[in-house]
């Protein structure tokens, strides 16, 4: 965001007190607060709510097309198409160097899965698309798993917990609670079910920019890590794999996040609001 304008907003909306008096409580206990800087206003929180309904849309329309036989290229143009025809922009392209809209991943890619007209989706495959957009400079971040066609038992249970697994975390997601609430939630449910979760990739701030403190783990202890102030914006994205957790980066296109044993992940992601009373997602 522009810095006049962030100025602006902060002089007409600043941080309430008592939320204020209670951050600075915390600090005096040494406890781990984010800078006031990232406590999204109401102008905010209203442009990124916003962005969170074109985003959400960008993935309703990948769900009506998605289907065997088709490229992650066409899943690309799907998204480049619908998002500039509602005057919005797609964060991942040209960000850090990466060539494409939206990441595709399928099977046992964790993230970053670069859209290519040689890549095909087919009958059995899972697959996740996470997709930002961008609206008169606001910034919502999510992903979904698409099950194409005749998936096997074992795939669909994976994704599906693999949601369970983020509906926990958002639940643990509440005002004056850590990130390592969050973290712990997750991973004592997904060992639970027989799953590993990925340490190296983690959730993250958003809002004002695409990526912003705090780094949200999917592991963690409870009461541990920064505290959740209302008035911040993450995202909870866990990838969730069927065998170890280890993952390993592809080797050429320096972008594509892979299971290093080569099992199936999977992957859901919001963003969501943290509110004086739970919190609010953004988007779907």
């Amino acid at each position: 965001m522009d810095e006049k304008l962030w100025a602006e907003i902060d002089e007409k909306e600043p941080v309430p007190e008592h939320i204020l008096n209670r951050m600075n409580e915390l600090r005096k206990h040494h406890k781990e607060v984010i800078d006031d800087e990232y406590i999204k206003r109401p102008t905010m929180i209203e442009g990124i709510r916003k962005a969170g309904v074109i985003n959400t849309a960008v993935l309703d329309e990948v769900a009506r097309q998605i289907r065997a036989g088709m490229t992650t290229q066409e899943i690309d143009d799907i998204v480049s198409s619908f998002t500039k025809e509602h005057q919005a922009i797609c964060a991942p392209l040209g960000y850090e160097g990466y060539p494409k809209s939206v990441c595709v991943s399928i099977n046992e890619e964790v993230c970053h899965g670069i859209p290519s007209r040689f890549r095909k989706l087919h009958d059995g495959d899972i697959v996740n698309v996470d997709c930002t957009t961008i609206l008169d400079g606001y910034y919502a971040d999510a992903s979904r798993m698409f099950c194409i066609g005749n998936v096997s038992a074992e795939r669909k249970k994976l994704v599906e917990e693999t949601k369970k697994c983020l509906e926990i975390g958002i639940a643990a997601a509440q005002p004056w609670a850590t990130v390592g609430d969050i973290g712990y939630a997750i991973q004592k449910y997904a060992k639970s079910k027989g799953y590993s979760v990925v340490r190296d990739l983690g959730g993250h701030g958003v809002g004002l920019e695409f990526h912003e403190d705090p780094f949200v783990a999917h592991v963690g202890q409870r009461g541990k890590g920064m505290v959740l102030v209302p008035g911040m914006v993450l995202t909870i994205e866990p990838m969730i794999n069927r065998g170890k957790a280890g993952v390993v980066i592809d080797p050429y296109n320096d972008w594509t996040i892979y299971t290093k044993d080569k099992s199936d992940s999977a992957q859901w992601e919001h963003t969501i609001l943290i509110t004086e009373t739970g919190n609010e997602i953004l988007t779907y």
